[in-house]
């Protein structure tokens, strides 16, 4: 796997780290998710930045807010008890759809 991927897999899975403690803070009340929230996105932004040496915006940000959406809404749902409707699970294969065409066909993924 190409460094910018390894990157952009990081900063995927710090975000999502961040997003659940944001979740588990509930609004910024209590200090232990907090203190989570201003690390995990921190590293993600840092890690974001350093794919970004490699890959166009566009494509980048697509990819890891795409994912992170994914494992987000697969954490809510496994962790928070929050439901998806049958929608919502379409608009979420949609997605994932979205981002394998980007992967596989897209010249400009900097692969």
């Amino acid at each position: 796997m190409p460094l910018h991927y390894v990157y952009l897999v990081l900063a995927v899975v710090a975000e999502t780290i961040g997003t659940t403690a944001l979740q588990a803070s509930q609004q910024f009340t209590r200090l232990g998710p907090t203190c989570v929230v201003i690390v995990a996105y921190g590293i993600a932004f840092y890690l974001l930045g350093m794919a970004l040496r490699f890959m166009p915006v566009g494509v980048a940000y697509a990819i890891w807010s795409g994912l992170g959406i994914i494992l987000i809404a697969a954490i809510g749902f496994a962790v928070f008890g929050q439901k998806l409707d049958a929608a919502a699970v379409v608009g979420l294969a949609l997605i994932i759809l979205g981002i394998m065409i980007i992967h596989l066909f897209s010249g400009t993924a900097g692969h």
